[in-house]
C-alpha cells in the first residue's frame, strides 16, 4: 500500500515553485506509477480543445491518444468533473480499452487555480476493484495542492 504521506511530501518538493502544468503533470504520473503496485498505468490526458482529451504525460504501455468528452471514463470525469471510480471496467458503459490488462480504473478531474479543466488524472489497475473511496480523496487532495494552489514565490 502506498505511504501517501511520503507521496505527498515528494511530488511537493519536486513541484515546488514549477509553474509549466505539463512539467508538474510529468513529474505526478511518475512518482504515483512508482508508488504502488496497483498502479499499472498513471497518465494524464489534457483539454486540447472543447470536449476533447488528448494524452500527456503517462507512465506505463500506450495510452489512447485522443479520447472525447462523450467516450469511457475519461472522458466521463471531464464531461461531469467528478471523480470515477470504477471497479470493473467492462460493466462500465462506453468504456475505451486502451489495454486489455485494465480491470479497474479511477479518474479524477485536474483543475487549475482558476477552476479552468486543464484534464483528467487516470490510473489504471490490472486488478479488480483496485481502487477505495480513500485513494479517489487522496488522489483529489494531491491535485488540487499540485495544480491549484496559488503561486509560490
Amino acid at each position: 500500500m502506498t505511504d501517501y504521506d511520503a507521496l505527498a511530501a515528494r511530488v511537493a518538493a519536486l513541484t515546488e515553485g514549477e509553474e509549466d502544468n505539463i512539467a508538474k503533470m510529468a513529474t505526478v504520473a511518475c512518482e504515483l506509477f512508482h508508488s504502488d503496485a496497483r498502479f499499472d498505468w498513471v497518465g494524464f490526458y489534457r483539454v486540447t480543445a472543447p470536449n476533447l482529451l488528448k494524452i500527456g504525460p503517462y507512465q506505463g504501455g500506450h495510452g489512447c491518444l485522443v479520447i472525447p468528452f462523450d467516450k469511457g471514463v475519461c472522458g466521463a470525469a471531464a464531461r461531469t468533473g467528478e471523480t470515477q471510480l470504477v471497479d470493473d471496467v467492462d460493466a462500465f458503459p462506453g468504456h475505451i480499452a486502451c489495454a486489455s490488462s485494465t480491470k479497474s480504473e479511477i479518474v479524477l478531474p485536474v483543475w487549475d487555480r482558476d477552476g479552468v479543466l486543464l484534464g483528467v488524472l487516470d490510473i489504471d489497475s490490472d486488478q479488480p476493484s483496485a481502487f477505495t473511496k480513500s485513494d479517489a480523496a487522496f488522489l483529489e487532495n494531491l491535485m488540487m495542492k499540485t495544480f491549484c494552489s496559488a503561486k509560490r514565490a
